[in-house]
């Protein structure tokens, strides 16, 4: 499966992108400036060797010509590239896992846009594409560090059932991470809101917690 990441040069652009190609993926690396990505790449291949053989520094546009396509920018850019890159994107499976949060003292709070979530106020900017969400509750930091092992859960959501069982396999052919279904688009609220409850714990309690689903074999 090949799978393209906009976004790629961010901290958990790069993060996925590697942990996606240590794990059999063909993964197209994109970034605004396709020097940057060129230069990112570099440094994962340096640092990971044959591990990370599998990516491939590209722009973004070319990103776009994968199977799955991840919008891995900051949050508030989000919503305006899957808007650039929409023609692009038509048929393919897009995946959401943007939280757009606000941080205040020593707390994050969610800001949700009209139609509820970022992934839905992407479907609606999508139509013609399979929007699915995921990846809210994983560290950023964790991704990118081949050598951790990620004790964490991953819940995806989506309209298109299809679309929604792919992503889960994606997800559970990362080693330690365990895919759930989330249902519908929905529910994308819930994860999207639940980050700001996690990196609130996670910062007054100076922890690194992830999501892990109790009473699971």
């Amino acid at each position: 499966m090949r799978i393209g990441v906009l976004g790629a040069t961010g901290p958990a652009g790069r993060g996925l992108a590697a942990r996606l190609a240590d794990n059999g993926f063909e993964v197209l690396a994109g970034s605004r400036d396709p020097a940057k990505s060129a230069r990112v790449v570099a440094e994962l291949q340096d640092r990971w060797g044959r591990r990370v053989a599998g990516i491939r520094p590209v722009a973004n546009h070319a990103a776009c010509d994968a199977d799955v396509v991840i919008v891995a920018v900051q949050a508030d850019a989000a919503l305006a590239t899957a808007r650039y890159f929409a023609d692009q994107l038509v048929g393919r499976i897009v995946v959401s896992m943007a939280n757009n949060l606000v941080r205040r003292g020593t707390e994050f709070n969610a800001v949700l846009p009209p139609h509820g979530s970022i992934a839905k106020e992407m479907q609606a900017l999508l139509w013609r594409s399979k929007v699915c969400t995921a990846f809210h509750l994983v560290p950023a930091a964790e991704f990118v560090d081949l050598s951790l092992k990620m004790a964490s859960d991953v819940v995806a959501c989506g309209d298109d059932d299809g679309a929604r069982r792919t992503l889960m396999e994606l997800i559970a052919a990362i080693p330690d991470l365990r895919a759930f279904d989330g249902g519908s688009l929905e529910n994308a609220v819930g994860m999207e809101t639940f980050a700001a409850v996690l990196l609130t714990i996670n910062l007054r309690h100076k922890v690194r917690a992830s999501l892990r689903l109790g009473g699971i074999p």
